[in-house]
């Protein structure tokens, strides 16, 4: 059973082996990897700082960005993703970003991985008032709306942005 966990640095070299498998395919989005404009994830120091930083993001963000809470996929040990809550939407996040980003490593995909950890989020959103959640995939990106949809996602549009085409959903919490 996954678990969602703050990002730990004991989780370095699971998390390198991930990586390896988006770098495969070219990209790896979302998980808060732009925190780190110089990288050095490769060494355990590196890693350390990074991971704090994701931490400290949900009440003293840096560089300009909303608070988010940000949480790791996990089973076993063995890192399967990344999920994140932005706390609020500013001009670039309603456009583009969304409420919730979520990332599986290719290796983990297709078991539900991503449809669970979007469930316990949206719980956190609920908690923390946000009552509409919007959430955002690349226009061929079936497997992440569906994703959405199955939480009750409604699409609202397809639009041009600065990350390329995307679909926004939105999904009402209640009370």
């Amino acid at each position: 059973m996954p678990q969602l966990i703050e990002p730990s640095p004991a989780l370095h070299a699971s998390w390198l082996a991930a990586s390896a498998e988006w770098e495969a395919l070219g990209t790896q989005d979302g998980a808060g990897r732009h925190l780190v404009p110089d990288q050095g994830l490769e060494t355990a120091e590196g890693f350390r700082r990074w991971t704090e930083t994701l931490r400290e993001q949900e009440t003293n963000p840096v560089g300009g960005y909303v608070p988010a809470t940000h949480r790791w996929i996990v089973e076993e040990g063995t890192f399967l993703g990344a999920i994140d809550l932005r706390h609020r939407l500013n001009g670039f996040l309603f456009e583009a970003g969304g409420h919730i980003g979520y990332s599986v490593r290719p290796s983990a995909r297709g078991r539900g991985v991503a449809t669970w950890a979007l469930g316990e989020m949206l719980e956190e959103a609920r908690a923390r008032g946000i009552g509409h959640v919007l959430i955002t995939c690349d226009e061929d990106n079936e497997a992440s709306a569906r994703v959405a949809e199955h939480h009750g996602a409604v699409l609202e549009d397809v639009r041009d942005t600065v990350l390329g085409r995307k679909c926004r959903f939105w999904i009402t919490l209640d009370g």
